[in-house]
């Protein structure tokens, strides 16, 4: 990425009682113009928006500039959120739309969201060349399946997303993310059988909905 980083995680410090206030009364601080909850946000929800940026962009840095601006725009954007105590999704809906804009700009999009070269790249880093291997077989059945079940698994399982938040930010419904889901893990067991490593990793995960 070809723009100025700048030095933006917030570092004051707090009262150790702000850090445990729920989403909806950190959303309500935010609204309100609280410096205390601009700090407790990024702290609660930098780690995740940062993880998920590096795993498609393949860069600690560019992750790093891609946060921010994530950040700058939910602390614009949070009075227009209805539901106080969907924060969490909130942030991650405009992670989402951050990094598309992002992978755009550098004409990754394609190679990122309908193929998944870049999670393994991201992922394999100082592992064993076995668990890269297995990584790579993992990661090459989800790129036979379509760009909507890979993404939603994606977010629902690599990311731990809830299945509502997965709703939230993807713009689909409750029912047709579990549907997704549960089709594309099917498809994951069904094309493992002949993969008796692949097939052990995928039941350990006990994927489901």
């Amino acid at each position: 990425m070809s723009r100025r980083r700048s030095e933006f995680s917030p570092s004051s410090v707090l009262d150790a009682s702000r850090e445990t206030v729920s989403d909806a009364e950190l959303t309500h601080g935010l609204v309100s113009g609280a410096t205390w909850a601009n700090t407790v946000t990024w702290n609660r929800f930098a780690p995740m928006v940062l993880k998920m940026c590096e795993r498609a962009l393949g860069s600690r840095t560019d992750a790093e500039d891609v946060a921010q601006d994530v950040f700058h725009a939910v602390y614009r954007k949070v009075s227009g959120l209805r539901d106080p105590s969907k924060l969490r999704s909130f942030v991650y809906s405009f992670a989402i739309r951050s990094l598309r804009a992002e992978l755009r700009r550098r004409r990754l999009f394609a190679r990122v969201f309908h193929s998944t070269d870049g999670l393994v790249e991201v992922s394999s880093d100082n592992q064993p060349v076995e668990s890269r291997d297995l990584l790579r077989r993992f990661y090459a059945l989800l790129q036979r399946l379509s760009s909507r079940d890979r993404a939603v698994f994606i977010l629902r399982h690599l990311e731990a997303m809830t299945t509502e938040e997965v709703a939230s930010v993807t713009k689909l419904s409750v029912s047709t993310v579990k549907r997704s889901v549960k089709y594309a893990t099917s498809r994951l067991h069904y094309r493992s059988e002949t993969d008796a490593e692949l097939a052990r990793l995928i039941a350990e995960r006990r994927w489901d909905a």
